[in-house]
């Protein structure tokens, strides 16, 4: 099981145990849990938005099914990805590359 389901499941479980309790408790003390218990949460979703925006990254790419590439003399043929790239690279089923210089079919970061 991954981090993000086992947090889902006990954000389920947490929210389910709290509506169980409402049900049951005096008004008085079921207003004071509930206001505590938003204001820690409503803290703790700041901070996990923030770490998401910081943890994604800027660029993403992703190059799939790529046909084929040819190049004479001293070309370069590319049916991947060449660059740099910051972020996420993903390459699936690329073509076929030949070339009497550089061939490339998967991903070449200069």
């Amino acid at each position: 099981m991954t981090v993000a389901r086992v947090v889902l499941t006990l954000t389920c479980v947490a929210a389910a145990g709290l509506a169980g309790w409402f049900a049951v408790a005096r008004w008085e003390d079921a207003n004071r849990v509930a206001t505590a218990t938003s204001a820690v949460f409503a803290v703790a979703a700041v901070g996990v938005a923030v770490w998401v925006a910081l943890r994604t990254p800027g660029t993403s790419v992703r190059v799939k099914d790529t046909g084929r590439a040819t190049s004479t003399g001293s070309g370069t043929a590319n049916t991947g990805v060449m660059g740099p790239v910051q972020g996420n690279v993903v390459v699936e089923r690329t073509g076929e590359a030949t070339s009497g210089g550089a061939a490339n079919s998967g991903v070449r970061l200069d």
